[in-house]
Parts: structure tokens; sequence; C-alpha cells
């Protein structure tokens, strides 16, 4: 079996996590009293057109640095003033260079929600990513199990944060909506080859049911594929390479909002 980046990020998550003694049932109090969350699949459905989730990336496994200093502040500033509906914000030191200030940032920069982009592999990433003050956490279907799912869905719940459950494939959407998940990303990036499947993500956007905020992840990269991602039946559209390598990621975003 092809040993994937997702492996070795993996590995060190939960390594990391291992080692965490921290009481889970502390840490689900201490992020029940945070302020209320601004309600990230609320702002994607109240958006009439295809909503832009903005991405605040310094660099990733396979491409390297994509713009190391930036400042989340001031991208945040220029994504809403673009017209994004929520921003996502990496978290990863290690592979991505981001970091919690990073999110911290960001969010206080804007009004817009903020999801945290971490590889949640622990119900106290749950609680953690509550209490830095992200309105969503993310779930990569590919990285937990059935039962880690299901009980990183339940901390989630209890802690009032949304979940972008992130899929690849049938079998993993069929995994999401056993725990019923009410906003699913479909990642058009191949997990080995890093490869861009535009046509499994059209293909997946008419299998999911209706009740579902539909997310298309990676590879957007212009107006033409936010505009047949549209069609496919998608409310948002997940973007960081595209606007974070942008000479004017405002005038990009908008580009991207399409009815």
């Amino acid at each position: 079996m092809t040993r994937t980046y997702l492996d070795d990020i993996l590995l060190w998550h939960r390594q990391r996590a291992d080692s965490d003694t921290r009481l889970l049932t502390e840490l689900i109090e201490v992020a029940r009293r945070n302020a209320p969350p601004r309600g990230f699949g609320k702002a994607i459905q109240d958006t009439p057109h295809l909503s832009v989730i903005a991405e605040i990336k310094r660099r990733s496994p396979s491409k390297g640095d994509l713009n190391e200093g930036l400042k989340p502040d001031v991208l945040a500033r220029a994504y809403q003033k673009g017209g994004a509906s929520c921003l996502s914000v990496l978290t990863d030191k290690n592979y991505f260079g981001g970091s919690v200030s990073d999110l911290q940032a960001a969010r206080a920069a804007c009004d817009v929600p903020v999801l945290r982009k971490d590889f949640t592999v622990n119900p106290r990433d749950v609680c953690d990513a509550r209490i830095m003050g992200a309105d969503c956490v993310l779930l990569i279907a590919a990285a937990l199990s059935q039962e880690e799912l299901a009980r990183c869905m339940e901390v989630a719940r209890f802690v009032d944060i949304d979940v972008l459950v992130e899929v690849h494939d049938e079998i993993e959407l069929e995994r999401a909506l056993r725990v019923d998940a009410t906003i699913i990303g479909v990642n058009q990036r191949d997990l080995v080859t890093f490869a861009v499947d535009h046509d499994r993500a059209v293909r997946m956007g008419s299998l999911m049911p209706s009740h579902v905020v539909r997310v298309a992840e990676s590879g957007v990269r212009g107006r033409d594929d936010a505009l047949s991602l549209r069609s496919a039946g998608y409310d948002a559209v997940l973007v960081g390479e595209h606007l974070v390598t942008s000479s004017n990621p405002a005038a990009a975003l908008t580009d991207l909002c399409v009815e």
C-alpha cells in the first residue's frame, strides 16, 4: 500500500493525542462556556450565490511555501471584502505552517465564521477548536474509524460547534451520513497522487441528500470550476491556494461567487 502524506501527518497527531492527559469532561465544560459560535453552516445556507470558504494557508506538503509571510488579519479582511461567507484557517504547524494564533487573529479581524482546518483525531481536539474560538471543526473520514467519527460528532454537538466532514468517495459519504453529518465536503484532491479529480466531485454532488450543506474542497482554480461545481449542486467551495497566491485575493474571491 502506498504511504501518503496523510499517514505521516496523522501519525504525528495521534502520538500527540496519546500523550494528552487532560480530562475530556473538563475540556467540554470549558468549551461550553465559550461565547456562542457564529454559525458556519447557517452562513453558507444564507448566502444566495455559491459560498466561498476562503482559506488562510501558508504552505502545503505537496507545494511547499504558498504565502509564508501572509498576515492573517489582513487576509481575513480582504476575504470578507471580497464576499467570503466563511474562513478556513490552517492551525497545523509542522506541515502547513499554521497556528492557533493565525486562527484567532483572522477571526478577530472579520465577522464571518471560521473553520479550524487541522487533523482532528480525538474528541479533545474538537474541544480545543471550540476553546480557541473556531466556529467549525474539520473531521476527515479517511483519518478516523467509524467509532472515532461518531464520538467526535457527539462531542461537537455537545459543545455547540459545527462540523465539516470531509469525504473522498461514495463509501466515505455513506459513513458521513451514518453519523448524521449536515455539512459534507468532497475533497477533489487524491491523497496519494495529489491529482485533482473534478469529475468525481461533480458525480458525488448529485449523491448527497438535499438537506446536506455540500462543499467542494481543493483544486478550485477559477470561475469555470466554480460554475461547474455550482451546477453540480454544491453550496460552497473551499479555496486556498488559488486565493493565497493571488495578487488580489479579494477580487479573485469575488470572481468565484457565482449564482
